[in-house]
């Protein structure tokens, strides 16, 4: 297997809202958040309590993780192969200590790579964000604290992307279109996650699937800016954790 792909991780999270509701948001963070609402763009001058539902599930401070998926790459007949897999849980906490197990216990710390799709401005930071609250020491391959600029083995697409312009969002929808990768996405998108999980019972199964879809592409695009094959279809797998 080409060296770039061993003990390469790919990382994809879904977050939501904290609460259902604004309105059933602890008190003591009631406040902060009509305070944020109020630094956020509202051109439709929508309320606190109706950004909230849209937008807090992306700030670590009122927002959870509910899923984590991963892929990893192997080796089939000679080819690159991929094998996904997620955890989901209602509880953040137990979420959050099971990944924390797979990372520690599954790979070499000192040799593992976390590569995402805007990982280093979302996931990664998110993750250990949310294992601070709920009490869950950080992985080694998730912690900078005290490592150099070169220690640390994050890889980001986007930053791939970019060639060092700074100002440049470029989501991965548009490179895996760009690209002509096939999308292996589900009938939802990012920005509806937190309304079917509220309103479909806490079902995850779509954004298990989802999520998934998103390490598939994030895997397909890694590729393709590294200038290696694409991973065949019949080459990714989807297993239960």
């Amino acid at each position: 297997m080409n060296s770039e792909l061993k003990n390469l991780l790919i990382i994809d999270i879904e977050t939501v809202s904290v609460s259902s509701s604004f309105e059933t948001l602890p008190e003591n963070l009631r406040h902060h958040w009509e305070r944020k609402a109020l630094q956020l763009r509202n051109d439709d001058e929508k309320s606190a309590s109706d950004l909230y539902f849209e937008k807090a599930g992306i700030y670590a401070e009122f927002g959870k993780i509910i899923v984590i998926a991963v892929g990893i790459f192997h080796e089939v007949e000679g080819e690159a192969a991929l094998r996904v897999t997620s955890f989901q849980d209602h509880d953040e906490a137990k979420l959050l200590n099971a990944f924390k197990v797979f990372l520690e216990t599954k790979f070499n710390q000192q040799h593992l790579k976390l590569c995402g799709h805007n990982g280093k401005e979302f996931d990664f930071p998110f993750l250990c964000r949310r294992m601070i609250v709920n009490e869950v020491p950080i992985p080694q391959a998730l912690n900078l604290s005290g490592k150099k600029p070169w220690e640390v083995q994050h890889i980001d697409t986007m930053d791939l992307w970019k060639f060092g312009d700074k100002k440049n969002y470029t989501s991965l929808d548009l490179l895996t279109s760009l690209f002509n990768i096939d999308s292996s996405k589900s009938n939802i998108d990012g920005s509806q996650v937190n309304k079917v999980y509220y309103s479909e019972n806490k079902g995850l199964t779509q954004i298990v699937n989802y999520c998934q879809g998103d390490v598939i592409s994030t895997a397909q695009v890694y590729l393709k800016l590294k200038g290696l094959p694409a991973v065949k279809k019949d080459h990714i797998t989807r297993v239960d954790q």
